[in-house]
């Protein structure tokens, strides 16, 4: 049975020091450019029936150096839009305000935990009309692929947060018999 993939991009400067990245177009480290070839060998004997990609090139040059043929630039798997939080720290936001939570509270001049969820159940809706096809991949960004995957078994966007996605791996959801679940997640390649 057809998969959707998830494929995280790799490591940015930004992403390995925990600062929110939504509309900086940061590229890939040297590290995030090996995670990314890394995870070819992992897709290549796959048959998608789609490649989205998020608009931001952190997304795009993953997909190229995993070996991915690009079928659409998906805006909607664009990375959560932080607004007035775009390039900081969670620590350093809690400074100002110890009870922040990204989950519930969405960010001031950004999103709110819906109005992501909004963007992805599109997304998914889409990804589910291809499965018959072939498997879809979704190459994304850590906070919108665990909402992804938090809208496709069923929970709100803010258990999204329960999701740990480390840059460059693969995650996996699908079907048993016709429930939807995740079938892997947060995985590694080899590399």
């Amino acid at each position: 049975m057809a998969e959707i993939i998830l494929i995280r991009h790799g490591q940015t400067e930004w992403s390995a020091a925990g600062r929110h990245t939504s509309h900086t177009d940061v590229p890939l480290t040297p590290d995030g450019e090996r995670q990314a070839a890394a995870l070819a060998p992992a897709l290549a004997g796959r048959r998608f029936a789609a490649v989205l990609v998020s608009p931001r090139r952190r997304a795009r040059h993953t997909a190229e150096l995993a070996g991915l043929t690009v079928s659409d630039i998906e805006p909607d798997l664009a990375e959560w839009d932080y607004g007035a939080y775009e390039g900081r720290t969670t620590a350093d936001i809690r400074a100002e305000r110890p009870d922040w939570d990204l989950w519930s509270d969405g960010c001031p001049g950004g999103e709110s935990p819906e109005q992501v969820a909004a963007r992805l159940d599109r997304v998914l809706a889409r990804a589910a009309t291809l499965l018959d096809t072939g498997d879809v991949a979704l190459v994304a960004h850590g906070h919108s692929l665990r909402v992804a995957t938090a809208r496709w078994i069923g929970l709100a966007a803010a258990d999204g947060g329960r999701f740990r996605l480390d840059t460059g791996t693969l995650s996996a959801l699908g079907f048993e018999r016709d429930r939807r679940v995740l079938l892997r997640w947060n995985a590694p390649v080899a590399g």
